[in-house]
């Protein structure tokens, strides 16, 4: 139940982030669970991929390389989906970050999940 709140809250985190950057579109609310969720996979599966293949540029950088990689994780998925849209290189990136912004504010809000034990 926890993991389908936290979906609804990114999707609702994308469409305030198309809401305050005219760069970046989402059509409806359905594109947004839809992009939200592609979101979802492609930072489980390929951003661990490419922080590990850009290692040197990050530590080089101080770790602001990773502003990079999550923009363009931001843009691709934008690219891929009908339904939203990312303007370019720079709307990916603070789209990105207002993004996780939005996004952890949001899941801050929900109780913590039980203790397994």
């Amino acid at each position: 139940m926890r993991l389908i709140l936290l979906w609804l809250l990114n999707a609702l985190a994308l469409l305030a982030v198309a809401y305050l950057m005219p760069s970046i579109r989402v059509a409806s609310f359905g594109s947004a669970m839809i992009a939200a969720l592609v979101l979802g996979l492609i930072n489980a599966v390929l951003r661990p991929l490419l922080v590990v293949l850009t290692l040197p540029a990050t530590l080089l950088t101080l770790g602001l390389f990773l502003f990079v990689i999550n923009g363009l994780m931001f843009w691709l998925a934008g690219s891929m989906l009908e339904g939203f849209h990312v303007g370019g290189f720079w709307s990916g990136v603070f789209g990105a970050v207002l993004y996780s912004i939005f996004s952890s504010v949001l899941s801050s809000l929900l109780p913590a999940g039980r203790d397994t034990r």
